[in-house]
């Protein structure tokens, strides 16, 4: 930045600040108020400095794991750094100073505080013309860098500054005054150091005195909810690790009963719940029985059995079927298989518990049914985490093993090439530089059993960190003793990693897990959340989980945001929208982050563009899923509020509309051609809920008839939605047709004005009176668009800066006379809106004619070179418009045309250096000038654009 720059800036936040400023360099309080994170001011820092220092007191290990992706690209750009931290209070972990040791081109120094006082919190950050800092009450811990309520000053000084020489004599004097960190300077601090817990087991309440927490309770306020209402069956779902068994053990004891069967498909699952119940419910140890293996305590009062006990020569039938008042059934969603199906069908309880992390089952069976739909609680991952119910994570994306060649692992890769010593190294060094520095208890999920085994055999031979690598391959081959076993020995530190397939996608509680490695392809969101979630439970000593998945040439690669980010929508846009927001700020659900390298992420990218994620097979299983949820065919309304497929890709990305693919999925008959073609011209142009002001007056008309402009102005000025004369003059040419091509619609229109008053077409009305099941959709259309334009930000219906429109949305949006969405190509001044909207193809297609192979590109996050027209100069009427400066010129941008229709909304731009030139493979006239814009872009969202698909 140049000094006039910085000069406005400081004026502007010490002196006026009425003073003309960019506010780049301006001083900021930071007191992590989203988006204003300490933890996003570092990592912007971090992306333009050239060096930095940090004094820093105490730091985690977690938050270098928030933070190591940012590490890795800062010294891979030739950064420099220096950290400077201490022993104070003995809080740093040894194995966190380890994994600093270990970032290259990052200095340690560190103060021996025997007499304590070492307290700083410092962030110095070099810029070439520059030096910006950050100071105030954040350590380097995930809460302190994201959540806790802190007061942090940011602020830029020029190297002449005086409080730059202050900066840098007290990084110098703390650097003369520490020591170098060392490998042996870590051994004597893991030998004097007194032991600190950062997550200390919880301490085991007094037998029957667990009381719940405020999420329990809603879960038991439920429960008690349905019993009241006669209900004998309740299904609770809940992420795995956030305590179901308590939460079961606490609804069993509200209902008081006398006998209680609880079924699992594991004994070490069950011999847990046993103790797990007598926590809550107290009473001497007979009253609490196993039946599975060679017990048979079927007297207790409170029973585990295993499904297979109950089952071997009809065990269940020493039981009357009346004899347990409550049943408890864990991992439900194994309730469809024939043995659960059996005790279910057999037993007859008062009350009938089920217990699931993932109620989805890919068989076709139905657990909602089993317990007649009543669902009174769910926590699903997310939610959990961000409730700290489990262990943050930090997930790293990076790029599999890669050949000379240029060729990278896929679906097809031979096993010679998967296990060869090339990509051994590469496992090797990427284990190194994401995975926990010692300590490592973690699981290796592959592709094939082969693999696993020759994987190991590798691993055993080599050494992390410089210490010798221990492992075991398990597959479903494998007795339960030997796997039994295995985790015993990792649960104690005997064991590194226990590589397998899919035996440990579900059913095994391994808490001291603190590291996960996907090294297959995601075949299905569920068991990528399986997997992840093996090592999400909270344990002693483990303050977070490291993911790290090795992506390969995969066409399933799509599949990993869906899980991660929870997006089932189908709908390509938002995916993306998530990953790229991921770069920008990495972190989600509570303090855990997603990683991707810049590799790993465009081949997501280049999976997702030629994904069909969103045909019709795929939404007859969305709509087949949340039909097994509900008991009856779910609405469009439906979609949107359990948040799963995109209701307006629903209904119109291969159809008309929702009645049509209800049709195709056989659930129910064709309309008549007028009530198909009035749905058709609802979905298509108003359920998207970008512009609510037409589903607004159809709300209206539909419950109120007849309606004035008078009174729709005032609903619209209630609603917040834009309400001026072009406003409603785009309503009225909308919903009378007059907007669109002739012919758009087979149709006279859905409204007509005369006199001041809106009135519904007779034909619409008669249709809409006569038949209730187009009456049935028309309402689902009109609530689920209203609620859309809320859940997404859109009542005022009017353009907002990042999301994505169609020429057509454009066409709208800014007024124009009518849909000019098959020649609003490049830019038009428009006299009629007074507007001017420019449209721009980054990367233009490789057969594009060369007359309009515009090379159009950003210089920088606010700046655009672009062309007009060929045959354009600076004496052209539309450049002399556009150069004036007088009409909005709104940008709007797509990578490229492999993104569909849609373009990002960058905002209002302003022209300047204009300059006459010619295209350089005609020789035709062009002008080129800089659009500037009124909001920058992110630098990751630049480095999208710019990246090919």
């Amino acid at each position: 930045m140049d000094n006039r720059t910085l000069l406005d800036d400081v004026r502007f936040g010490f002196v006026d600040r009425r003073t003309p400023a960019e506010k780049i360099l301006n001083p900021r309080l930071i007191s992590n108020e989203k988006p204003d994170t300490m933890h996003r001011a570092i990592r912007d820092e971090l992306r333009r400095a050239e060096s930095f220092s940090f004094s820093v007191a105490f730091i985690s290990a977690s938050a270098l794991a928030l933070l190591k992706e940012d590490f890795l690209e800062f010294v891979a750009r030739g950064g420099r750094g220096e950290i400077i931290t201490s022993n104070y209070l003995d809080f740093n972990e040894p194995t966190m100073f380890r994994e600093l040791l270990g970032l290259e081109g990052i200095t340690v120094y560190v103060h021996d505080d025997e007499h304590g006082g070492f307290h700083p919190k410092g962030y110095v950050f070099h810029d070439p013309g520059e030096v910006s800092a950050i100071v105030g009450s954040a350590n380097l811990t995930p809460h302190a860098l994201i959540h806790n309520r802190e007061w942090n000053l940011k602020f830029s000084t020029s190297y002449d500054g005086d409080i730059a020489l202050q900066l840098e004599d007290a990084v110098r004097l703390q650097r003369t005054r520490g020591t170098l960190l060392t490998e042996e300077w870590i051994a004597r601090y893991e030998q004097t150091r007194r032991t600190r817990v950062l997550i200390a087991p919880a301490a085991a309440p007094n037998a029957g005195h667990i009381v719940a927490n405020a999420m329990q309770r809603e879960a038991l306020d439920g429960i008690g909810k349905l019993r009241q209402a006669g209900e004998k069956k309740a299904l609770i779902i809940s992420a795995t690790g956030t305590g179901k068994t308590i939460l079961a053990a606490l609804a069993v004891k509200e209902m008081a009963p006398r006998r209680v069967l609880f079924i699992a498909h594991r004994g070490e699952i069950l011999s847990k719940s046993r103790t797990e119940f007598q926590r809550v419910l107290g009473g001497a140890d007979n009253d609490y029985g196993l039946l599975v293996g060679g017990h048979n305590d079927a007297d207790a009062r409170y029973v585990f059995a295993s499904v297979q006990s109950l089952n071997s020569r009809d065990a269940y039938r020493q039981f009357a079927p009346d004899t347990f008042d409550v049943i408890v059934v864990d991992e439900v969603h194994r309730g469809a298989a024939a043995s659960y199906r059996t005790l279910i069908d057999y037993f007859r309880p008062g009350f009938l518990l089920g217990l699931t992390a993932t109620p989805e089952r890919t068989d076709g069976g139905n657990i909602f049914e089993l317990f007649d739909y009543n669902v009174p609680y769910e926590i699903r991952l997310q939610v959990a985490l961000d409730n700290d119910m489990l262990a943050p994570f930090h997930y790293y994306g990076v790029t599999d093993y890669e050949t000379d060649d240029g060729e990278l692992i896929e679906d097809t890769t031979q096993l010679s090439h998967l296990v060869s010593h090339e990509r051994l190294a590469h496992i090797l060094r990427t284990l190194e530089t994401y995975g926990h520095a010692e300590n490592v208890r973690g699981l290796i999920f592959c592709s094939r059993v082969e693999e696993a085994v020759e994987l190991s055999n590798g691993l055993n031979q080599s050494k992390i960190n410089g210490r010798l690598v221990t492992t075991v391959a398990l597959s479903g081959k494998d007795s339960p003793e030997v796997r039994d076993a295995a985790l015993r020995r990792l649960d104690a530190g005997e064991l590194d990693y226990i590589l397998t397939v899919d035996i440990f996608n579900e059913g095994v509680d391994i808490p001291s897990v603190n590291q996960v490695v996907m090294m297959r392809n995601t075949q299905s969101s569920i068991i990528f959340t399986q997997q992840l979630g093996r090592g999400l439970r909270k344990a002693a000593g483990k303050d977070h989980l490291r993911v790290i998945d090795f992506i390969g040439n995969y066409t399933n690669n799509y599949l990993i945001p869906v899980a991660l980010f929870g997006d089932n929508s189908r709908n390509k846009d938002s995916i993306r929208k998530k990953i790229i927001d991921a770069a920008e700020d990495n972190t989600i659900s509570g303090v855990s982050s997603v990683n991707f390298t810049k590799v790993a992420r465009q081949r997501i990218f280049a999976s997702l563009a030629v994904a069909r994620i969103d045909g019709v097979a795929e939404f007859k299983k969305d709509i087949a899923a949340l039909q097994s949820r509900l008991g009856r065919v779910p609405r469009l309304l439906d979609f949107a509020r359990f948040d799963t497929a995109d209701p307006y890709v629903l209904a119109t990305r291969r159809t008309d509309h929702y009645w049509d693919l209800l049709v195709k999925a056989k659930l129910a008959g064709a309309p008549s051609p007028r009530a198909s073609e009035f749905l058709k011209f609802l979905s298509r142009e108003l359920l998207h809920g970008k512009a609510p002001q037409e589903l607004l007056l159809l709300q209206r008309l539909l419950s109120g008839g007849p309606c004035s402009v008078a009174e729709f102005t005032n609903i619209l000025e209630a609603h917040h939605a834009a309400y001026s004369p072009a406003d409603l003059s785009v309503v009225e040419r909308v919903l009378s047709l007059e907007f669109f091509t002739e012919g758009a619609y087979k149709m006279e229109g859905v409204v007509t004005l005369a006199d001041g008053v809106y009135r519904l077409d007779p034909t619409f009305v008669e249709t809409y009176r006569g038949n209730l099941e187009f009456r049935t959709h028309v309402d689902d259309v009109i609530e689920t668009g209203l609620f859309l334009s809320r859940e997404r930000g859109f009542t005022g219906g009017e353009l907002k800066v990042g999301n994505k429109y169609s020429r057509k949305d454009v066409s709208r949006l800014l007024r124009l006379e009518s849909n000019q969405e098959g020649t609003l190509n490049g830019y038009k001044v428009d006299k009629y809106s007074a507007t001017i909207p420019i449209f721009v193809n980054y990367h233009k297609a490789e057969d594009v004619d060369a007359s309009i192979a515009y090379e159009d590109k950003f210089l920088d996050t606010g700046t655009m070179k672009w062309f007009t027209r060929s045959n354009r100069t600076l004496r052209s009427g539309e450049v002399c418009d556009i150069l004036a400066d007088e009409l909005p010129i709104h940008l709007f941008v797509r990578r490229d045309d492999t993104e569909g229709r849609d373009f990002y909304y960058l905002g209002l731009v302003h022209p300047s250096q204009p300059e006459q030139t010619t295209m350089p493979h005609t020789g035709q006239h062009v002008v080129t000038m800089h659009l500037t814009l009124e909001q920058p872009l992110t630098e990751e969202f630049l480095g999208y654009l710019q990246s090919k698909s």
